[in-house]
Order: structure tokens, then C-alpha cells, then sequence
């Protein structure tokens, strides 16, 4: 009886053959089945050497368990530390849970100690992460990863470094030569630091920020002349670094 399948010796179908042999494994090789398995391993061995590194990375954040911290720990160099009251600030590590974008520019409406005063009283719940005397003398009162109640805005307050200013909106003598040149080496610093552009976008005064009800640092406050300032301190050479336990009484 004929057919259209050609047969061999064995009077079996030459295509069964055919088909069989190319489902056989190659001498030496490695089937598909094998590379799919091993490639699964590998895989597996790349998520968990990932995983390790990130629970290494961020160990601090199992419950119960607090990043270290260093007391009197500056950010920077130019600054004598004076820590504010707990409660006018919130414990955070940024920037990596909230990116620092902006800088906030506040008068403090006192004098350089009345303003640290305040800080440290925890009935105020508000303070900035630096001041600045009319002398030039910089203090670092919260470290620049934490959060700190500045500008009655949440937003805000995630995203930026506040710096107040001894002195009395209505009182431009208040301004001096000396207060504009620290706080524009302190303003560069923390933009290097940071990656914040030297611009009016990102150096604000708080009275600029959404929903405030302050108007500092007032109409005596020169922006073109800060401004100037921050980027020329910007291209010089660094502050030196100050002792990192560097304090003031």
C-alpha cells in the first residue's frame, strides 16, 4: 500500500527518527532545561546578594533599632553647635527618604541669643537648622538630615535647610557686611552639599513659602547682593573644617 511517507531499512518512518534525534542532548552540552535552572539560581544569587547589601545599607531601620549619631556633630565647618529642644525638630535621614531642594532664608525679629533661647525652649516647636550673628558667627543648632520646624509648611520643611538671621525686618543697619558674607559661605556649603541650584528658585525667603503667615527677611533684605555672594563663595576655596565636636555653652 503506498503512502507519502518515505520508510527506512527498519521499515519505520524516517521522519520519527529524525524527529527523535533532534530531541537528543548534544555530547558535552548543556540542555535548555539546565541553563533555565541555572540561570533561576543565578538569579536568585543576584536578588539575594541585592537584598543583603540593602539590609546592610539600612540595618538602622529595623524596628527598635536608631542610626548612630555623634553629639555635636557639625555639617558644617564654619559652625559652633548649640543643639535645639527635641521638639522643634523630627529625626529623619535625609537625603534619603526626603531629597533637600531649597534653602529658607529668616530673620529671626531678636537678638542672636533670644533666638537660640527659643530654640532650645520646647514650648516654641519651631526653630532652623543654622543662625547667623550680625558678626558673622555661625551655630548649628539641627543637624542638616533632620527636619526642622521652619517655614509652617510640611512640604517645606522636608525639603530644606532653614537659616535665621540676627536682626529686625524693619531694620536694614541690622543687615551687615559681615552677616551677608558668612551666611552666603554657609548658603554655598549646603548647595554643594546638596546639589541645590544658586538661584531665587531655591534660596527663598520664608516669607515665599506656601501658607506662611511670616514676611522675613523682609524688603531690606538684598537678594541680588546675597545672591552675588553665594556664588562667589560657591568658586572659592572650602571653609576649613571645624572639629567635629566643635560646641559653644
Amino acid at each position: 500500500m503506498g503512502n507519502n511517507g518515505s520508510t527506512g531499512a527498519s521499515g519505520k518512518p524516517s521522519g520519527t527518527s529524525s524527529r527523535r534525534a533532534s530531541r537528543k542532548k548534544p555530547s558535552g552540552g548543556v540542555s535548555r532545561r539546565a541553563l533555565l535552572i541555572g540561570g533561576g539560581v543565578a538569579a536568585a544569587g543576584t536578588v539575594a546578594v541585592l537584598v543583603r547589601d540593602e539590609v546592610k545599607r539600612a540595618w538602622w531601620r529595623v524596628p527598635g533599632v536608631e542610626k548612630p549619631r555623634k553629639p555635636g556633630e557639625l555639617d558644617y565647618g564654619g559652625a559652633t553647635w548649640v543643639a535645639a529642644s527635641d521638639a522643634n525638630w523630627r529625626r529623619a535621614d535625609r537625603p534619603d527618604d526626603f531629597r533637600i531642594d531649597r534653602v529658607i532664608i529668616h530673620v529671626t525679629q531678636g537678638s542672636f541669643d533670644s533666638a537660640v533661647r527659643v530654640f532650645q525652649d520646647p514650648a516654641h516647636r519651631a526653630a532652623t537648622h543654622y543662625i547667623v550673628g550680625q558678626d558673622g558667627r555661625v551655630v548649628q543648632m539641627i543637624r542638616e538630615l533632620d527636619v526642622a520646624y521652619q517655614a509652617g509648611n510640611r512640604s517645606f520643611n522636608e525639603r530644606a535647610v532653614g537659616i535665621e538671621h540676627e536682626g529686625f525686618v524693619d531694620r536694614p543697619k541690622d543687615l551687615t557686611k559681615a552677616m551677608y558674607e558668612s551666611s552666603a559661605r554657609l548658603t554655598a556649603s549646603v548647595c554643594a552639599r546638596h546639589g541645590i541650584p544658586i538661584d531665587r528658585e531655591h534660596i527663598i525667603g520664608h516669607v515665599e513659602v506656601p501658607g506662611t503667615d511670616h514676611t522675613d527677611p523682609g524688603p531690606h533684605w538684598d537678594w541680588d547682593r546675597y545672591l552675588k555672594l553665594v556664588r562667589r563663595a560657591a568658586t572659592a576655596s572650602p571653609t576649613p573644617s571645624a572639629p567635629a565636636s566643635a560646641k559653644t555653652e
